[in-house]
């Protein structure tokens, strides 16, 4: 357990100053009111508010509805890239979520598009695929600007603690792909059933650890005692293969990682399990579907992303819904790429998405990952 302190209005101020981004914080008032206050890096506070009751008049939809729909149409646009994107719908609800969320703010956003907003959602808004929202003139939100997360102010600073603890002593890449598929029973009365081979995750296994010059560990010896002894060594996790959003060890923490199932062993990492470790990687990425999910409390998602944070690692790169492997595969071999640049790691993500939109139009297939923590990168100072 973690003991934080509400910080008090300086403290806040110094956060954003050590972050060297503007914070962009939300709270929803009885779903009438959209509560947004925007902290610049010079400690600069501004207050604006947007207002909700129209669509729940007009089209009876609550804010948690209009973001469940969203995710709802850009699931359904799986076209493949050589066909054109027509997701009249997803427009629709990205835009929708654009003018509650940016448009009482977009006097108050840099003008460079290096520049890092980091937003502190509340709620569903947890769930909002923040890259993919469009203004009127069709604007993607990450065509213009470098967006990332975290689940609260008090959060920010301990990230931003945990990475300047790394030590920069670790070299080791520990890339995990495609592990042999573990059982699990999906309905009580049901047979187990083995979770569904990824070769594409896999290939991108491979490519990765290629990338850093080592070995990606695959099929069945990626067995979770082997995956628990190596991850404390390294300084970069990089997981491609299931991930679950169920608590399926009862242990009251949704979440859990599918690895090789070994003897007694069920394969299963849960978030749980998590948090007994402590890591010192300063960037997990989990190249798997909807990592980024979990039980949303009122101050965030508690899951696997979360629990990752608990461990120690101030970086940490989840998805938001079912991702495609090869649209994923392409756009984390250029994530890496950028990373080994030296570029900071929200601007090497934001890269990386517009990179696999010029050939996956629809934002399911290049919008689902975002960076929640610490975005500078030293991985290549170690």
């Amino acid at each position: 357990k973690i003991n934080i302190n509400s910080p008090n209005i300086e403290q806040i101020k110094k956060i954003a100053k050590i972050s060297n981004s503007i914070i962009i914080e939300y709270s929803i008032v009885f779903n009438q009111e959209l509560f947004i206050w925007a902290i610049k890096p010079t400690g600069e506070i501004e207050f604006r508010r947007s207002n909700l009751s129209n669509y729940w008049q007009q089209d009876n939809l609550s804010l948690d509805d209009i973001v469940v729909k969203a995710l709802d149409s850009i699931a359904g646009d799986g076209e493949p890239p050589t066909q054109q994107f027509n997701g009249a719908w997803t427009y629709l609800r990205l835009q929708q979520l654009y003018d509650i969320l940016i448009d009482p703010i977009t006097d108050l956003l840099p003008n460079s598009s290096y520049a890092n907003i980091i937003f502190i959602p509340q709620g569903s808004l947890f769930l909002v695929p923040f890259p993919a929202l469009q203004d009127r003139n069709g604007k993607y939100l990450i065509e213009k600007h470098t967006v990332l997360t975290a689940p609260s102010i008090q959060a920010l600073e301990l990230t931003y603690e945990q990475l300047h603890g790394v030590k920069g002593l670790l070299k080791d890449v520990l890339v995990v792909g495609n592990p042999t598929m573990p059982t699990i029973v999906r309905q009580s009365g049901q047979a187990p059933q083995q979770l569904k081979p990824l070769p594409k995750s896999e290939e991108e296994a491979i490519a990765i650890a290629e990338l850093w010059e080592t070995q990606a560990i695959t099929g069945a010896i990626a067995t979770k005692v082997r995956i628990l002894e190596q991850m404390p060594k390294a300084k970069i996790i990089h997981f491609a293969t299931h991930g679950l959003l169920d608590d399926i060890k009862g242990l009251g923490i949704p979440g859990a990682i599918a690895l090789a199932p070994f003897e007694s062993d069920n394969g299963f990492l849960t978030a749980g399990e998590l948090l007994q470790l402590k890591l010192n990687a300063e960037l997990v990425v989990l190249s798997v579907c909807s990592t980024g999910q979990g039980r949303i409390t009122g101050d965030g998602v508690i899951g696997l992303s979360r629990s990752f944070i608990a461990t120690g690692v101030p970086s940490i790169i989840v998805s938001l819904w079912e991702v495609g492997d090869r649209s994923t595969k392409l756009l984390m071999i250029e994530l890496y790429k950028k990373l080994q640049k030296n570029i900071d790691k929200a601007q090497a993500l934001r890269q990386a998405m517009l990179f696999t939109k010029e050939t996956y139009q629809s934002p399911k297939r290049w919008a689902a990952f975002t960076l929640i923590g610490e975005s500078t990168n030293l991985l290549m100072k170690s």
